[in-house]
């Protein structure tokens, strides 16, 4: 995957938990949880996308 579109995937799903962290009216907890989910989300997408998961998935202890 080419990094332009990687950037832009961060961009566009940062606006999009902006959006909904500034104009959706939720309690903080469900906020934060939303957040946590986001920011887990994004980092297993990007260590997929970077061929990092499968060598974490190969690491055996």
């Amino acid at each position: 995957m080419p990094l332009l579109n990687i950037f832009i995937v961060l961009i566009v799903v940062g606006v999009i938990l902006w959006l909904v962290n500034t104009y959706i009216p939720m309690d903080g907890k469900f906020k934060r949880i939303l957040n946590a989910v986001a920011v887990i989300g994004i980092v297993l997408w990007l260590l997929q996308v970077f061929g990092l998961l499968n060598t974490l998935k190969s690491i055996q202890i």
